[in-house]
């Protein structure tokens, strides 16, 4: 017999909101985190303007110790501890301090890069043949692992505790090899989630590619536009979302709040054939990414009621939605409703999928569909194919029932998890 697979904590460090309670506040009032950058600014950046959480040093002592945070320049491993430990606080699960692992529990929790200004630091520190002055936290703060890592010692996990790394796919990946390793009666729980770094030396190569926002360095708030006739490109954003993925007899027994149930999904790849390549989609790949997700999930495309996209405010946005409609079937009135957090965020990349999939499941759990905020001008390519009420302005009451939610990333590579409001 299958096992089904629930989610029982949350955790979050957004640019809109750090803790559940603010970004779920955030997130239902159209509040956004995209703030001009000083440092981009004087960087001479196309795009001067970022989503970051603000992160205070109590907040940082809430989580690290004055020893940990003594030559500690990681801002992924940052945003992933604080987001990590909220989900499994969240959880209800405790935090073991005895000398025995908790051998039922792991992580998966991914990221694009880890510890980039740190690893500039110590760059700086060879080349002036200070090598001894390095630290004994450089490799830990720089490997891609760190997060999992830091997260794996804190919370004493025994199970597999592992970092994976697909781009802008990352955070969805990780929540569905979660849920295969549950599946599978290899895990009771698994702490997932992904991470993202902040900062010029993660941002800079985008914006040499000029698919950055540089129309609104005035007007922040209004840069990241998603859908809309006058996107502009995206806005690099960063953060950490967390989610505690177990199986279901589990949480019954510990008598855990359960915010939703994964059905199933799909991880594939286009191959950078076709219409794919490095930075662009395979339409076909992308389509049996969606089909595919739901046939696993055992449901039909007509019993979906919202999609959480990708949707980054680039020109592939039209084609996104084309990929939907085919994918589904379902087009003008019947096409289901659909957001994008990136409004208010910005595109926070490797952490992009984690934070989309706690709003998904907020908004299941929670009973309603965010709006999708700077999208007044709605492209008319996506006009043409959904009904413009199906992307609504601001927030809805409602009571979505199945949420699919997707990600894309570079290497041509896809993700598609599809979410349940939890029922006996």
């Amino acid at each position: 017999m299958s096992k089904r697979v629930v989610i029982t904590g949350l955790g979050v460090a957004a640019p809109n909101g750090v803790g559940i309670a603010a970004f779920n506040h955030a997130i239902k009032n159209g509040i956004s985190g995209i703030r001009h950058d000083e440092q981009l600014q004087e960087l001479q950046f196309s795009c001067q303007i970022a989503g970051k959480p603000q992160i205070s040093e109590e907040l940082k002592a809430q989580y690290f110790t004055e020893l940990e945070l003594r030559g500690f320049n990681s801002t992924g491993i940052l945003y992933g501890v604080i987001a990590g430990m909220e989900a499994w606080k969240n959880a209800g699960l405790p935090i073991e301090t005895n000398d025995k692992p908790d051998w039922d529990s792991g992580t998966i929790f991914g990221s694009g890069t880890s510890g980039i200004d740190k690893f500039r630091e110590s760059i700086y520190k060879i080349d002036e043949l200070q090598t001894r002055r390095l630290g004994s936290t450089v490799v830990a703060q720089t490997m891609n692992s760190g997060v999992s890592a830091y997260l794996g010692g804190k919370l004493g996990l025994g199970n597999q505790v592992t970092t994976n790394s697909s781009a802008c796919t990352t955070g969805t990946e990780a929540i569905m090899m979660a849920y295969d390793r549950i599946q599978a009666g290899q895990a009771k729980r698994i702490l997932a989630g992904s991470t993202g770094d902040s900062g010029p030396y993660i941002w800079a190569g985008f914006d040499a590619l000029r698919v950055c926002s540089s129309k609104y360095n005035d007007n922040p708030e209004l840069g990241s536009r998603p859908m809309s006739a006058s996107a502009a490109g995206f806005v690099p954003g960063s953060g950490a979302g967390a989610l505690v993925i177990e199986d279901l007899k589990s949480a019954l027994e510990r008598g855990a709040t359960i915010y939703a149930e994964i059905l199933g999904g799909n991880v594939n790849s286009g191959g950078q054939r076709g219409n794919g390549s490095m930075t662009a989609p395979n339409s076909t790949a992308v389509q049996r990414c969606i089909t595919n997700a739901i046939s696993n999930s055992g449901i039909s495309a007509d019993q979906i009621d919202a999609i959480n996209g990708h949707l980054t405010a680039t020109t592939k946005d039209s084609l996104e939605i084309e990929n939907w409609t085919k994918a589904l079937n379902r087009r003008g009135n019947n096409f289901p409703y659909i957001n994008s957090l990136k409004n208010m965020t910005g595109h926070c990349l490797s952490a992009a999928g984690s934070i989309e999939s706690v709003a998904t499941v907020l908004q299941l759990h929670e009973g309603f569909i965010f709006g999708n905020t700077n999208c007044e001008d709605l492209h008319p390519e996506i006009s043409a194919l959904i009904n413009p009420l199906k992307v609504p302005l601001k927030t809805i009451d409602s009571n979505p029932i199945i949420i699919a939610k997707a990600s894309f990333g570079f290497g041509d590579v896809n993700a598609c998890i599809i979410f349940k409001k939890f029922q006996k």
